[in-house]
């Protein structure tokens, strides 16, 4: 653990300046050769803190109503896009997720505007977690990712906890455009070629998460690791 500064809230002048930061990272990542940029307003970060009534208690125009909660994330959003340009930028949002504390008396309310205005904006996706399903702390029963489906008017990405079955289900049915996969990825480097072969999965080890070492991290076996070997060749 290191030394960290006491959080303090925002005042009008620095979010100016977060708004500005998040110009600057797009047109960083543009600069990099990035193919798009995905806006994290997910899992208790900060515009996912501005956005939940459970930590934002702000009395300014950054607070109270939805709409005023929702303002610093649609103002990254526009910032980065005009930067990238709509069809490159992408969104995640968690609305069940109570990690860090999240947690809002009324997230169904809060979570379809913020599609609502979203979809205005004409983005390349919106990106769902639904990490906290099932959760005590979660959302809770009477959340329905379904009414954030049938709002959002463009790609539509499912998250969370799936597996290659469940994740058909999903495309099937029409509750998802596409699906992303997390842990699944971070044990398995070779996952679409897993999926595609019905191959047998790697077990992601939790122990190592976040570890900042090769275990966990670059020494989970591929099923056949000569086409990778003659990538990192041609890359080398």
């Amino acid at each position: 653990m290191q030394a960290y500064e006491a959080p303090h809230a925002l005042m009008l002048l620095e979010i100016a300046g977060v708004i500005e930061q998040y110009r600057s990272a797009a047109g960083n990542a543009l600069a990099a050769g990035f193919d798009g940029v995905e806006v994290d307003g997910a899992n208790g970060y900060l515009l996912d803190q501005f956005l939940r009534d459970g930590s934002n208690r702000r009395s300014d125009a950054y607070g109270g109503a939805i709409a005023q909660r929702a303002r610093l994330l649609l103002e990254a959003v526009e910032a980065v896009r005009a930067v990238w340009g709509a069809d490159r930028v992408g969104v995640r949002l968690s609305p069940l997720s109570p990690l860090h504390d999240m947690r809002d008396s009324c997230p169904q309310a809060v979570f379809a505007y913020v599609v609502e205005q979203l979809n205005r904006l004409g983005l390349a996706y919106l990106h769902v977690s639904e990490t906290g399903k099932g959760s005590p702390d979660a959302a809770g029963p009477e959340f329905d990712l379904r009414q954030l489906r049938k709002i959002w008017q463009g790609v539509y990405i499912g998250n969370g906890g799936y597996d290659l079955a469940r994740a058909n289900a999903a495309l099937g049915s029409g509750f998802a455009d596409m699906v992303a996969f997390g842990v699944p990825f971070l044990a398995n480097p070779d996952l679409p070629e897993r999926y595609a072969k019905w191959a047998p999965l790697n077990q992601a080890d939790p122990a190592t998460f976040y570890g900042g070492g090769a275990a966990g991290y670059t020494d989970y076996p591929y099923l056949d690791p000569e086409p990778f070997k003659q990538l990192w060749r041609r890359a080398g």
